[in-house]
């Protein structure tokens, strides 16, 4: 029944609607400027990874377990080493995963793999 109701809601939100869920901004400005603006909408297992705007014309996100927030920063160096995805978005576009329901992300406007001051120091979402 859980498998029915989270397809229906991805079909659903395939069409634009929205069935509730969670959105995340990250929002970095630098003397006025913005450097990254980025949101992260998850809803029934699928995140939608929103790059607004960033200085560097792409936003680099790395996708983490949960458990990473909870024992930072002694698993960080281990969490960026095996993350759960890596990929990047042009800005102005937007990229779906389906699967995603508890997980932590870093969002940067450059390519390098965050260090150990990533910002995941929350989750993105829980069920």
């Amino acid at each position: 029944m859980d498998k029915l109701f989270a397809l229906l809601q991805f079909m659903l939100a395939l069409f634009g609607v929205d069935a509730g869920g969670r959105t995340f901004v990250d929002h970095v400005v630098v003397d006025g400027q913005d450097l990254l603006y980025s949101r992260v909408h998850v809803a029934a297992g699928v995140a939608r990874f929103d790059c607004v705007r960033s200085g560097s014309g792409r936003c680099h996100y790395t996708v983490l377990p949960p458990g990473c927030i909870d024992t930072m920063p002694a698993a960080m160096p281990d969490c960026l080493r095996h993350p759960l995805r890596r990929f990047a978005v042009a800005r102005g576009h937007s990229e779906q995963v389906a699967g995603l329901t508890r997980f932590q992300v870093c969002v940067s406007p450059s390519a390098a793999h965050p260090g150990g001051d990533c910002d995941a120091r929350r989750p993105v979402a829980r069920r």
